[in-house]
């Protein structure tokens, strides 16, 4: 069930993405906002669309939200590829927007597809002005200084510490680069509702931590073709890993336990919430 969900809704913030982008004027800066929100799996806008379908929220107004967490972490993808970030020329099987363009248009594209995700958060269509407004709210604290920027700025400090990070501190890292933005998109049905997101919220939490070890796994041992990205790049950096300290099998371990964890704290949903339930056994069995 969740495979074909999770292809659904993918297909439905895709045609959104066409929608929203195609009433745009054609310059390049607008191709590459739709080059690079095509493709990957979606599962954040899943999460808004699953979330807010365990809340019995329309699909016409949860699809606003969900198209706008795919176009904040794409537009973090765009810059997270940049020569001064990480500088891949790879991202899904496909050139970087940088290099099929250029840094100026990378760098737009990435600043319009961030005030996108506000704009379609803000959309009437998403519901009444105090839930837009949260949504918008918790959205910024999620992706800025302190959540997801939070944690790249953290990640570049840790290239030019003294000594690798610690397990608590890489785990705080990940909490802000990876996790916020998956716990706003988990939270985003209850928000969407004016229920309380707190259930979403641990599971969410330890979604996103079994998320990132998972990555993590996956850089030591993936199949870069299936992955459509460079691997093995955190090793050649030097920098501390979930595997790298702990261990692949205690890292796998770990990863297993979290999942558990994540379920467990939708037990208050009953059977309704398998689907999510799926999604976090996917986190640590995908390939990409």
């Amino acid at each position: 069930m969740f495979r074909e969900q999770l292809a659904q809704d993918a297909a439905q913030i895709q045609d959104q993405f066409d929608l929203v982008l195609g009433a745009l004027d054609d310059l390049d800066v607008t191709r590459a906002m739709a080059y690079t929100t095509r493709g990957g799996k979606r599962l954040r806008g899943f999460l808004v669309l699953e979330s807010a379908r365990l809340h019995d929220v329309d699909v016409a107004r949860a699809i606003w939200p969900a198209t706008a967490i795919e176009a904040l972490h794409a537009y973090s993808l765009v810059h997270d590829d940049l020569p001064c970030m990480d500088d891949d020329d790879l991202r899904r099987g496909k050139p970087t927007v940088h290099v099929k363009w250029d840094e100026g248009t990378a760098v737009l594209a990435g600043d319009a597809l961030q005030t996108l995700a506000f704009e379609l958060c803000a959309r009437p269509e998403t519901g009444p002005a105090e839930v837009r407004a949260d949504l918008a709210l918790t959205l910024a604290q999620a992706s800025g200084a302190q959540g997801m920027v939070l944690g790249q700025a953290l990640d570049i400090a840790a290239e030019t510490a003294s000594a690798p990070l610690t397990l608590d501190e890489i785990t705080r890292l990940q909490a802000g680069k990876t996790g916020a933005l998956i716990e706003w998109s988990a939270c985003a049905g209850a928000r969407l509702a004016g229920a309380d997101p707190e259930q979403l919220r641990q599971y969410a939490r330890a979604l996103g931590l079994a998320f990132q070890i998972a990555d993590d796994i996956l850089d030591v041992e993936g199949d870069a073709e299936k992955a459509g990205k460079r691997l093995q790049k955190d090793a050649e950096a030097g920098k501390a890993t979930f595997v790298s300290l702990l261990g692949l099998d205690a890292a796998r371990a770990r990863a297993a336990e979290l999942v558990d964890q994540a379920c467990a704290a939708l037990d208050g949903y009953g059977p309704r919430a398998e689907t999510l339930k799926e999604a976090a056994r996917f986190v640590i069995a995908r390939d990409s």
